[in-house]
């Protein structure tokens, strides 16, 4: 038996043909931009984004040399949105969760709530990336295209609406969007009150690992599937990579290094103490049902290294292509073994948990002339690194024990960048066999969806082999320890003069 986990990303998809042993046949991806129209904008092409997912699943197929699927599921990015016709089209641009337009909205919303209730509702503490501030900036600056609006969609029910014509989406996903009741576990009557949106205008919510429908016969043939396959609710793109990796019980935790650098930690009850309200972090529903997700964000992670790597680096870029190697590589090869001494604040996208200031910006400290780039491009890894033990911190202080950090994305492929996260935040770090656990998160879904595994939980732990094992260097930890006592100040120190800088500017 062969599933699909499809990965829809902020940057771009890709599909992932599993066997049903967890064995990667084939992979295929493309990537898509992100649109800025205005500064505080970011937004997509939600049917741009449909025909390159046909692309990549017609490509898969086409690459293993396999056509018989059985299933279909889902791993999306979270609180983008978009209103929709009846017949599933796009009326405009998908907003998408990295926009920041939605400041006033949310005053509107602490004022009507409270950010304690809102957070205590709901899980989700206010910030510009939620669905809810989204759809309330719809309604107030697109009033026709609001009227017009049969359904406001997610990525997630998008897609399953064009694959089977029906408008469903995951709990997981659903309780990214703040529009959700996390105690009651349904879409919140007050909040869509608020709003006046019809519960209708929303999608259905079900579990994760649901089968939906068989995808549209015409449509399956267009791709070049043999059959129908099922198609299955998966979740947040974070929430299946946290599956894909394992995270089966409380108090594992994962780091996820793509566009953003994430950690997920699993729980058992959704946990909306004060430590977490203060730290901004977001509890949600698991893609396995009955557990929970607290998950810290930083807005750059990957994206900071892809800026410098375009920016800067062009000659290691272009090696690269004309060697078929990696530019990352190039760029870290006469980086130092020892720390740069260098404290780089990652905030070029604002700062994500546990300050979430849409106004900061990125600093440099400790630049001279023996800077170089390789330095400066380590010294990246370590501001980055160290914005992820400062939320460490906070979910330790919660007080859940982290012993292990399991790595996915694009950065655990880099044994430099695994190692230094290891030395800087004093716990050991696994290396899964498929690092790209969200795509394979979405596929244990897909095969829980059409049969093929009777207890998901089991599947996720007995499928998911570790590759490598990274412990921490006692002699490193030390000295990256008195080097983040000082990158802990370093945000506060900055904050009064982006806040000036901001206030020149706009």
């Amino acid at each position: 038996m062969f599933l699909i986990g499809l990965d829809i990303g902020t940057t771009g998809c890709k599909a992932s043909l599993f066997s049903a042993d967890g064995h990667l046949k084939a992979s295929a991806g493309r990537e898509y931009n992100v649109n800025m129209p205005h500064p505080d904008w970011a937004e997509q092409d939600a049917d741009c984004v449909w025909q390159l997912a046909q692309d990549v699943l017609s490509q898969v197929l086409t690459t293993a040399g396999e056509s018989k699927v059985a299933a279909i599921g889902l791993s999306v990015q979270g609180e983008a949105v978009t209103p929709v016709d009846e017949a599933g089209h796009p009326l405009r641009p998908m907003i998408l969760g990295m926009d920041t337009r939605t400041v006033e909205q949310n005053k509107w919303l602490v004022k009507q709530f409270g950010k304690r209730e809102l957070f205590e509702h709901t899980g989700m503490p206010v910030h510009t990336i939620n669905t809810l501030p989204k759809l309330l900036w719809l309604k107030q600056n697109e009033p026709e295209i609001w009227q017009q609006a049969y359904r406001f969609l997610l990525y997630e029910d998008f897609i399953i609406h064009k694959m089977t014509g029906k408008a469903v989406i995951s709990r997981c996903l659903a309780s990214r969007t703040q529009l959700y009741d996390i105690q009651n576990r349904s879409w919140s009557p007050k909040l869509l009150a608020a709003l006046e949106l019809e519960p209708e205008r929303l999608a259905e919510i079900v579990d994760s690992g649901t089968g939906v429908a068989l995808m549209k016969s015409d449509l399956a043939t267009d791709i070049g599937f043999a059959g129908r396959p099922l198609v299955v609710t998966g979740g947040h793109d974070q929430a299946c990579g946290a599956l894909g990796v394992g995270l089966t019980q409380p108090g594992l935790a994962m780091v996820s290094t793509g566009t953003a650098e994430v950690v997920e930690l699993a729980l058992d009850s959704p946990i909306l103490d004060d430590t977490l309200f203060q730290g901004n972090i977001s509890v949600y529903e698991h893609t396995l049902p009955g557990l929970y997700l607290a998950m810290t964000l930083n807005h750059s992670g990957g994206l900071l290294l892809r800026w410098y790597r375009d920016t800067f680096c062009i000659e290691e870029k272009q090696q690269a292509e004309a060697e078929d190697s990696d530019a990352y590589n190039l760029m870290l090869a006469n980086a130092p073994d020892d720390p740069t001494g260098l404290l780089v604040l990652p905030h070029f996208a604002g700062s994500g948990t546990p300050a979430f200031d849409t106004t900061a910006t990125g600093v440099i400290l400790g630049l001279k002339f023996d800077t170089n780039k390789a330095k400066l491009a380590k010294a990246l890894l370590e501001g980055l690194t160290y914005e992820l033990k400062l939320n460490l911190d906070l979910l330790t202080d919660s007080g859940v024990v982290i012993k292990e950090l399991r790595a996915i994305g694009g950065g655990a492929k880099s044994p430099l960048w695994l190692q230094l996260k290891a030395d800087i935040t004093g716990v050991k770090v696994m290396a899964p066999a498929v690092t790209e656990a969200s795509g394979w998160g979405a596929a244990l879904l897909a095969g829980y969806g059409v049969g093929a595994f009777a207890d998901l939980a089991q599947a996720a732990r007995t499928l998911t082999n570790f590759k490598q094992q990274f412990n921490p260097f006692h002699q490193k930890f030390e000295r990256y320890q008195a080097l983040y006592g000082i990158y802990k100040d370093l945000y506060s120190a900055a904050a009064p003069f982006n806040h000036r800088l901001n206030q020149v500017l706009n």
